[in-house]
């Protein structure tokens, strides 16, 4: 997994409305294993503020270490690990919440910018 401190990988995905973007020109955004169309319909229905990319082919999961074999009810699947990396204007991966929680995951966010600012 990429650890703070690394240089966060580059890439570049579809965003919701199939639009290219690369992490190098924007450095704020998510990322979800569906494809684009399902993508769409999560962000609008959620009204989100900020581009959602489609990375279908898990390849932005591998590129940073979140793709990775689960086990569930006895079975093993491969899967995308919850993470989030937050990444500074230069590049550089500056916290990483590598078991990301709904339930908490907003506050750890706003913690972590709080400590980088």
């Amino acid at each position: 997994m990429v650890a703070k401190g690394d240089q966060a990988p580059d890439f570049e995905l579809p965003d919701q409305d199939g639009e290219p973007v690369r992490l190098c020109e924007l450095r704020v955004l998510g990322a979800s294993p569906d494809h684009v169309a399902k993508v769409k319909r999560f962000h609008d229905k959620q009204n989100l503020n900020f581009r959602l990319l489609a990375d279908e082919d898990n390849s932005v999961a591998e590129l940073y270490g979140v793709w990775v074999e689960k086990k569930m009810y006895g079975k093993t699947f491969w899967g995308t690990q919850r993470a989030t990396f937050i990444i500074d204007p230069d590049g550089t991966v500056a916290h990483v919440i590598p078991n990301v929680s709904p339930k908490t995951h907003d506050a750890e966010v706003l913690a972590a910018l709080r400590d980088a600012a």
